[in-house]
């Protein structure tokens, strides 16, 4: 059952014609009326807002008739709950938050494709007590906002290593001016590297990463499929050196109710279109707009975009790939 409107959101006729339009070779926008998509990205200081950002902006651009507007969230597992609740048409989610116990996706969502890899970040100050996992204990640590990736994923590594830990709930922003201030003693963060919070935190004061190679191997043997073994670059951020950690592929998710043709249209702008979602996006949430580099987006390509586990592609990006074959 379809549960988006068809206003004013979406009309199917319009979306067929403006897509249509598109695969034909069409170089204007087509006058088909106006297609109204909503993309759900992620909080501030995350890497989710800032690529969400870019790829709507480039759809809206390369798809004929196409306006994708975001929708700022919690992240992973919210986008997953606005998805199916039909408020929103696409989202970005992590690999893990996606896939239930049984192996399979959610019901009424499937795969446009892979987008990058994020990496489990875990954050002190650089004169911090905390030099390994096990320091958590009873420690404050951010382990995300609400219903996002990192919650998800942090709840999943203290429970595997049975550790309480005195838990809060902030976003990626949030954690790191609350850590800069002394009112959390450590962060998570499931993000892609660099990710702006961290970055910018980085330049201003001296940080260090905690290595998590022994949680990247616990969750590689207790939930096979989402996770693998990973490093952070000493590259990645200001006087840290690399860190071992753990790697969960994002996905960019459709409701399966969309046509065929649109999501054709919009696997096409991915990965056509590669290097200009990567140079910059306008962060328009301020009184101007700043253009800035979505480095993530580098790591979009067709080889690894087709991987997307066991979560099923979209008929209409399963016919990308296949045509990308031929």
């Amino acid at each position: 059952m379809v549960l988006l409107k068809p206003e004013p959101w979406l009309s199917r006729r319009a979306v067929l014609l403006a897509a249509g339009g598109l695969l034909a070779g069409c170089s204007q926008r087509s006058e088909v009326g106006e297609v109204r998509l909503r993309l759900a990205t992620g909080p501030a200081g995350a890497v989710y807002r800032r690529i969400g950002g870019s790829l709507a902006e480039h759809i809206s651009e390369q798809v004929p008739g196409a306006t994708v507007s975001t929708v700022p969230s919690g992240a992973s597992t919210d986008n997953i709950r606005m998805l199916r609740a039909g408020e929103v048409h696409l989202g970005l989610t992590s690999l893990d938050a996606l896939i239930t116990s049984d192996g399979s996706a959610p019901e009424g969502l499937s795969a446009i494709c892979r987008l990058y890899d994020s990496h489990l970040h875990l954050v002190v100050m650089a004169g911090s007590a905390i030099d390994a996992f096990g320091d958590l204990k009873g420690k404050r640590v951010s382990l995300g906002a609400r219903d996002s990736g990192t919650e998800f994923t942090s709840l999943r590594v203290l429970e595997l290593g049975l550790l309480d830990a005195d838990g809060r709930y902030l976003s990626q922003a949030a954690s790191a001016a609350a850590l800069r201030a002394g009112e959390i003693d450590a962060m998570f963060s499931l993000t892609g590297v660099p990710t702006p919070a961290i970055t910018d935190l980085a330049q201003r004061h001296l940080i260090r990463l905690i290595p998590l190679e022994e949680q990247a191997d616990g969750l590689f043997i207790a939930f096979p499929g989402p996770y693998t073994p990973a490093m952070i670059p000493a590259t990645a951020y200001s006087g840290v050196p690399a860190t071992r950690t753990v790697a969960v592929p994002n996905v960019l998710l459709a409701r399966s109710d969309l046509p065929d043709d649109l999501v054709y249209a919009v696997t096409d702008t991915i990965f056509t279109h590669t290097g200009t979602i990567a140079s910059a996006w306008h962060d328009e949430t301020g009184a101007e707009a700043v253009p800035e580099a979505v480095p993530e987006a580098w790591h979009i390509n067709v080889r690894t975009g087709i991987s997307t586990a066991s979560i099923p592609l979209h008929p209409g990006a399963a016919a990308w790939f296949r045509d990308r074959k031929h």
